[in-house]
């Protein structure tokens, strides 16, 4: 009786084992679900930090110079110098 018991905990332990691997938490599939996860975060993240660094060069450029702002007065608000005649053309 002995002889059959040590395989037997041995098979039991070995299919609970293989049953984590396949379906606990920290299994394959989802391991590959947390990769995939963690690939659209680091995009997102990648993008962000890229507008974030634009708005940054943009700050520095308005703190530094008046060319942003005018130009930025004249686009966004139609402003225009004295003297000067404001076209605006259509398609």
């Amino acid at each position: 009786m002995g002889n059959r018991l040590v395989p037997a905990i041995l098979l039991a332990l070995l299919v609970l084992f293989h049953a984590q691997l396949w379906m606990g938490r920290g299994s394959i599939p989802n391991v590959i679900e947390l990769q995939r996860k963690l690939d659209d975060q680091l995009l997102r993240n990648a993008k962000a930090e890229a507008a974030n660094e634009q708005l940054a060069a943009e700050v520095k450029d308005l703190k530094e110079g008046l060319e942003i702002v005018e130009e930025k007065a004249r686009s966004e608000l139609g402003m225009v110098k004295p003297n000067e005649i404001f076209v605006q053309i259509t398609p």
